[in-house]
């Protein structure tokens, strides 16, 4: 079997897991529902069904699982997503999706949102709004910035960064310490708890204007990897490429961290878990992540809500296993990427 056959036949094995973790997911909780009932409540969405479930399980499914999963699958999707495409822009092993500030100005919005009172729905635009103008920023910066163009930004988004984690700090030393500062607490450990329909469709359109490219570019980031000379060769302008990979990695990345909170380790390992299955060619690497991020999140979530009678925010529990990994990855003899 060639390899890209093989490459393939793993992209389609991880499509069935996720699939099944999906179906799983919907069943498990404290509040159990069967199978039967999973499909049922489904096709009554579609066509006329006799009711055998009570009302308590339908609402229970549409109204808290169903969002739930659906960002686990989304923010997981994109966030590893993300971090593939920078790693392969900055021909840096080690670059993530809060490379250029996105999540900071995210934690920034989102805590600036809760001081004011705001609903879940103000702090998640404040969020992804905050976001987006962090990596705006630090693109102007950048521009002003001498010498390789790539390197500017990562410094200038270190930069950034800092400044918006400074005000972060700042907005909980000036918060209520009984209900301000523990909600800014909790939503910068990451959490999907309390997902909402409404949230699923503010970032379904951001993301999908995001991953579409990333999908259709993922051949020529082939051609990036081997550096803006080989690309001028081959008749790619890889400065306009690179500008696009960055735009529409910053948006997915705006539009997770703003419903999802602060979730890290999952943009910086999984595409080097993808990496050891498909390899380094973009083609498959790209769609093997995307299914593999939206995997890894949604077992994530399940464990989150299932483990103990309180919810473990997903930042802890992404740390507990993302770390440890690489250690092993920058120990191990072969190199990393």
């Amino acid at each position: 079997m060639s390899q890209s056959r093989k490459n393939n036949m793993i992209v389609l094995t991880l499509g069935i897991i996720l699939i099944i973790a999906i179906i799983i997911s919907f069943g498990i909780g404290r509040y159990p529902i069967y199978a039967n009932e999973l499909v049922g409540i489904l096709f009554s969405k579609l066509m006329p069904v006799t009711q055998f479930w009570t009302d308590k399980v339908e609402t229970v499914l549409i109204n808290v699982r169903l969002p739930r999963i659906a960002l686990a699958c989304l923010v997981g999707c994109c966030l590893s997503t993300a971090g593939a495409a920078y790693q392969g822009v900055f021909q840096n092993p080690m670059a993530a999706p809060d490379i250029l500030g996105a999540s900071a100005g995210a934690a920034f919005g989102a805590a600036l949102a809760i001081l004011n009172g705001g609903t879940s729905y103000m702090i998640t635009i404040s969020a992804f709004f905050f976001s987006l103008l962090t990596v705006a920023l630090v693109y102007l910066i950048s521009r002003k910035a001498k010498g390789k163009g790539t390197l500017g930004l990562i410094l200038s988004g270190i930069m950034v960064s800092s400044l918006f984690s400074a005000g972060t700090s700042f907005i909980k030393l000036v918060a209520d310490p009984n209900e301000q500062l523990p909600a800014i607490t909790y939503w910068l450990m990451g959490s999907l708890n309390g997902a909402k329909t409404g949230e699923v469709e503010f970032v379904l359109i951001p993301m999908a204007i995001g991953l579409l490219p990333l999908v259709l570019l993922r051949w020529r980031m082939n051609i990036l990897t081997m550096g803006d000379d080989e690309a001028r060769t081959m008749g790619v302008n890889a400065n306009r490429i690179r500008l696009v990979v960055i735009v529409c990695a910053t948006l997915i990345t705006a539009a997770s961290v703003s419903v999802s909170g602060m979730i890290g380790w999952v943009g910086l390992v999984i595409p080097h878990l993808s990496r050891k299955l498909v390899g380094n060619n973009y083609n498959h690497l790209m769609p093997a992540t995307m299914l593999f991020g939206a995997i890894f999140l949604l077992l994530v979530d399940d464990i989150s809500r299932n483990l103990f009678t309180t919810e473990i925010p997903l930042g802890i529990l992404t740390a507990f296993i993302g770390a440890p990994f690489f250690i092993y990855l920058i120990t191990r003899t072969e190199e990393i990427y």
